[in-house]
């Protein structure tokens, strides 16, 4: 089976609850079709006071995916720990790993967006400790023993039944985010190509006595989108595309690195970019056979509030016309 990978973050530009509603259940339905069709994983993200209802509740809906699927992995990429309450979310992961069976992947992310820790109550400048509290506290938590936090003694119950933890890991494109990981002895997952920090951060975890594990998108990232008709596709629904780039690159700082950090200011200077693309069935069959067994199916069918209807379209072309082809 190929390697496919779904995206789901429920944007809806103007908010309008019966459309989120929607929206909301018919990325919980799409998510049950890619379990059944094989997919490896679908993934979620968090954000906070966005204008269109950019993902700011990703443990609630992983765990109504993982409600409806049977095999599927949910990663959360990223989960902004700082923002919450360490004990309260190492409970919920705790609970989500037992529901699931360790189906549920997380990478803690320090975030980027001052307003957001302004909003949570949170000082921007303090972010590193509140990371560093928010991840020890964490991996003290699914230990089940009790341990010393903020004065007193707490325990955490139930135990996860993945061991030692939960699959959980670092994120950043940082030296400090490198340096984090390899100090708690945990995974990173760099959100863009990174070699020379990837090699930084093997550096720090033999300094720290453990091997360290690694992982970063390849260059020419993609998210793919099946149609019939391209030209068409970007002509009626580039926009919602444009949509989803154009807000994420307004947060973004020069600091900040991304596998899909578009810098196009049109809708054809993003098809020119090529990191989102309508292809037709053969063109993406032609592709993953002429890339081999390493190429994955990225599919993000509801990017930008894209209508549900084309989105679905959009998802049986690749059951029709694609994976007949792969299989």
């Amino acid at each position: 089976m190929p390697i496919a990978i779904m995206r789901l973050n429920f944007i809806q530009p103007g908010l309008e609850p019966n459309e989120m509603s929607a929206r909301y259940k018919a990325g919980i339905d799409m998510a049950e079709w890619a379990d059944k069709l094989g997919f490896m994983a679908i993934s979620h993200e968090e954000h906070h006071g966005a204008a269109n209802g950019w993902s700011p509740s990703p443990l609630i809906t992983a765990g109504a995916v993982l409600a409806r699927t049977k095999n599927i992995g949910v990663s959360i990429s990223a989960l902004l720990v700082p923002l919450h309450d360490p004990l309260r979310i190492a409970e919920d992961i705790a609970v989500l790993d037992l529901l699931s069976g360790g189906r549920l992947s997380v990478i803690a992310g320090i975030g980027y967006r001052p307003e957001e820790y302004a909003a949570h109550g949170k000082d921007w400048a303090d972010r590193g400790k509140l990371m560093d509290e928010c991840i020890d506290t964490m991996l003290k938590a699914w230990t089940g023993e009790p341990f010393e936090y903020r004065g007193t003694t707490v325990q955490v119950t139930p135990i996860p039944v993945s061991k030692p933890t939960p699959p959980f890991m670092l994120g950043g494109t940082s030296k400090p985010a490198a340096r984090r990981a390899a100090r708690f002895k945990l995974p990173i997952f760099f959100a863009a190509p990174v070699p020379e920090l990837m090699a930084y951060y093997y550096e720090q975890c033999q300094l720290e006595g453990w091997p360290g594990f690694a992982m970063m998108p390849g260059v020419g990232f993609e998210h793919h989108f099946i149609v019939e008709d391209p030209d068409k596709a970007w002509a009626e629904l580039g926009h919602h595309l444009f949509h989803e780039t154009s807000t994420y690159a307004s947060w973004q700082t020069p600091d900040i690195k991304s596998a899909v950090h578009s810098h196009a200011t049109t809708v054809e200077e993003l098809r020119a970019e090529g990191m989102y693309r309508f292809v037709t069935p053969d063109e993406i069959v032609a592709q993953a056979k002429a890339t081999g067994p390493e190429f994955s199916f990225n599919l993000h069918p509801m990017c930008g509030g894209m209508p549900i209807d084309k989105a679905w379209e959009s998802l049986q072309l690749y059951e029709d016309k694609v994976l007949p082809q792969l299989s």
